[in-house]
């Protein structure tokens, strides 16, 4: 692996602290789970601003660390064997970060799985299917006024997602039993936004799902989530 001097996205956004770790976000339902999780573990960061209205995302500096062309990513400058490795996926960005600092994974093997089934619940759930019903709602509804059936069907499966997580929610204050872990900070930024970016509370029915409104309060009002929330500021 290259040097972090030799990473072109150094060059584009230069680390003022090469030394720690260098994430390269916004603060999206997606975006925030890094800081997020860095805050919660303790881990020194240096936090860069992939801004979308300049298509940063798709420059050619950042897609050599994320070739998908999509945010969060991060450079690690002591990885695994000492040497810096760049990572993305957010998913895989939380297990990554949480082996290494030991913090929010259960040790025991059981609830080890417990937490990580319920990250890939929400990478390949409700990222996906809230926000397609974000886009369809908030920002293509004129696109989909003569044809309802895309907005029903985001909006029907969210709350479905949202039934599987009440009932998740029923008998424990955190997705993977009594312990704060990463399947809780993959998951509530999605939840969140559904009220805090789409406006959409009342249209999916929150109300009716008082374990997982107050869930997301919880996760929301930790000190961590309180920072993490906000990084890297908006322009």
């Amino acid at each position: 692996m290259p040097r972090l001097e030799e990473f072109a996205v150094n060059r584009r956004w230069p680390a003022q602290n090469p030394d720690i770790i260098q994430l390269y976000s916004l603060p999206t339902p997606n975006g925030v789970k890094i800081p997020i999780a860095l805050e919660e573990m303790g881990l020194p960061y240096e936090a860069h601003l992939i801004n979308f209205a300049t298509n940063d995302q798709k420059s050619p500096e950042f897609l050599e660390i994320n070739p998908n062309g999509r945010i969060p990513a991060i450079i690690d400058p002591h990885g695994p064997g000492g040497k810096p490795i760049a990572i993305f996926e957010s998913g895989a960005i939380l297990l990554y970060l949480a082996e290494k600092s030991g913090k929010l994974l259960p040790a025991d093997p059981v609830g080890r799985l417990e937490a990580i089934q319920w990250v890939f619940f929400q990478v390949g759930g409700v990222g996906p299917m809230f926000g397609q019903f974000g886009h369809f709602y908030k920002f293509a509804a004129d696109k989909v006024a003569n044809n309802p059936y895309p907005m029903e069907r985001y909006r029907d499966e969210t709350k479905r997602l949202l039934g599987v997580l009440e009932l998740q929610l029923a008998d424990r204050p955190w997705l993977a039993g009594e312990t704060y872990s990463i399947a809780d900070v993959a998951t509530f930024p999605w939840v969140r936004a559904l009220g805090v970016a789409y406006g959409a509370a009342d249209v999916i029915g929150l109300a009716d799902f008082p374990k997982v409104a107050d869930w997301v309060s919880r996760a929301a009002g930790r000190p961590a989530s309180l920072v993490g929330l906000n990084v890297p500021p908006r322009p």
